[in-house]
């Protein structure tokens, strides 16, 4: 029996970006998945998920902006699958991400995949990669703890861990991920998956959560640390962490599957048409 597969998506305001991954579900090789698709306030979306009419969608609409993270928790209550996959709006699957990811939590709890990082200029309603850089680190729980090398885009695991450790907690907001990547790792079997078949877009004009340094973020971070023990933890640039000594050494190998083209949406040929 194939197992049934929740891709769950918070989206806000993004209507190009939640396309192309629409988009990139549509080509997906393995079948048996739903969309939890989670509009948090936003514009409606209704016409963007009418042009994926062979996806099974289920479209709620928050009436209020809640958060990224309370979206999160409504999406997963709502989730029929016995898996969930977590992605962001505006980040992409390859084809066979999501078959080869169901394969390999066969003796697993959690599992996520290497991905690459894609830098992007925006033309003719489409996100145009200028860039790429692959994120593949070796799963090491205790570095981790310092700094996560976990991106929770196109993560599988078993919807039953909520009932064991919670749902995300939107305390340390921009940090959900790396708590739950912790509480998980404590209590769970984990698996890092040696194949970039995750593309996380980082937009050339710098407006990307992940970049943004500011008080609330360090605020989020000593809530972090608070709640995991895990002492005095940097604020430095993205990049710059990358190449700390420590970080480096964890650098893997994994298999890059992505042409490097982008994924042109069924709303962005629709518009260019006109």
């Amino acid at each position: 029996m194939r197992p049934l597969v929740s891709v769950v998506v918070p989206t806000y305001n993004r209507p190009h970006p939640l396309a192309e991954l629409l988009e990139s579900l549509s080509r997906q090789t393995y079948r048996h998945f739903e969309v939890v698709l989670v509009n948090d306030g936003g514009e409606r979306v209704d016409d963007i998920v009418a042009l994926y009419p062979e996806l099974d969608v289920h479209l709620i609409h928050c009436r209020d902006n809640i958060g990224h993270v309370e979206a999160r928790n409504i999406g997963v209550k709502a989730a029929n699958g016995e898996l969930v996959m977590l992605c962001d709006d505006d980040d992409l699957l390859l084809p066979s991400h999501m078959e080869r990811m169901v394969a390999e939590i066969a003796d697993a709890d959690f599992v996520y995949s290497d991905v690459e990082i894609f830098h992007y200029r925006v033309e003719n309603n489409q996100r145009i990669p200028t860039a790429r850089f692959l994120f593949a680190y070796e799963y090491d729980r205790e570095a981790m703890r310092k700094f996560s090398t976990y991106v929770p885009s196109g993560s599988l695991y078993r919807k039953a861990i909520h009932d064991c450790l919670g749902y995300f907690d939107p305390y340390v907001h921009h940090y959900w991920d790396w708590d739950f990547f912790l509480r998980v790792s404590a209590a769970c079997r984990v698996k890092r998956v040696a194949v970039a078949s995750v593309l996380y877009a980082f937009a050339d004009n710098g407006d990307n959560l992940s970049r943004q340094m500011d008080d609330k973020r360090r605020m989020y971070l000593n809530r972090l640390s608070e709640k995991h023990g895990l002492g005095d933890l940097p604020m430095k640039n993205f990049w710059l962490l990358l190449e700390e000594p420590e970080v480096k050494k964890r650098r893997a190998n994994s298999k890059v599957i992505w042409d490097g083209f982008p994924i042109v949406s069924r709303l962005a040929e629709r518009q260019n048409r006109v």
